[in-house]
């Protein structure tokens, strides 16, 4: 096996423990297909092929906590997700990740901190109007439409916006954001493979370690204490927008 196959499989399988754990995991996918040679479009299309089922992994590992949620909640939540991913997805074919690159550092800076403080933003957004509201379909369907168009620090933003509706269960917040990540990620996985941008062996490859390192993400989740997930959230989150920083210089 070449050592670029080898650095694939491990980035694939950090990958799925990071993003079941805090999310991130792009963030170990993206550089290694970098680092072996894809072009970064390409590279971006298919580290969101690649992660993909490491999401159904780390949903799975979570099915408990997702029993608590009413049928007719996860398929609001799951339809929404839905249409954000698919024009996220339809805008990264139109557009540069350079364009991209210039707002996600201070997303993420805002997704990390919100996350950090959600119980001090609960009382303002319990007045705020649309999306978030609890539960309000205009910030996940805009959070989903980030996440189609660059699937990086996706579960980030999502745990910022599960906390700005007042959710307080981390377990159950990793459990949905697994769900509607996996959601979100097969109707990009589509509109890519139609475009004809993925680079299907490596990806393929990758799939696998991340289903894998999703399912172990989900008991190492649950084995470690709340503030110590909530910890690796906000390293992973701060540590991505200086990388994004940096690169703007």
């Amino acid at each position: 096996m070449s050592p670029d196959y080898v650095i694939l499989i491990l980035a694939g399988f950090g990958a799925g423990v990071v993003n079941t754990i805090a999310g991130g995991g792009t963030f170990l996918t993206f550089p290694a297909l970098v680092w072996a040679g894809v072009p970064p479009v390409a590279a971006n299309a298919t580290s969101t092929v690649a992660v993909f089922p490491g999401y159904l992994g780390g949903t799975l590992g979570y099915i408990a906590e997702l029993k608590t949620l009413s049928r007719r909640q996860l398929i609001r939540l799951t339809a929404i997700t839905l249409a954000g991913g698919l024009v996220g997805s339809l805008l990264l074919l139109v557009s540069s990740n350079e364009a991209f690159s210039l707002i996600v550092p201070f997303l993420l800076l805002f997704a990390t901190t919100a996350f950090l403080f959600g119980a001090r933003l609960k009382a303002w957004a319990e007045h705020a109007a649309g999306g978030f509201r609890p539960e309000g379909a205009v910030g996940l369907f805009l959070v989903s439409l980030y996440g189609g168009y660059f699937n990086g620090g996706l579960g980030i933003v999502l745990l910022a916006l599960f906390a700005l509706w007042g959710w307080r269960d981390i377990h159950l917040m990793n459990g949905v954001k697994s769900g509607l990540s996996f959601a979100l990620s097969a109707i990009s996985v589509v509109t890519f493979a139609v475009a004809g941008i993925v680079v299907w062996p490596m990806a393929m490859v990758m799939m696998v370690a991340a289903i894998i390192g999703g399912y172990a993400g989900a008991h190492v989740a649950k084995a470690i204490p709340a503030w110590v997930v909530r910890a690796i959230v906000a390293t992973i989150g701060y540590g991505m927008s200086v990388i994004f920083l940096l690169r703007l210089f």
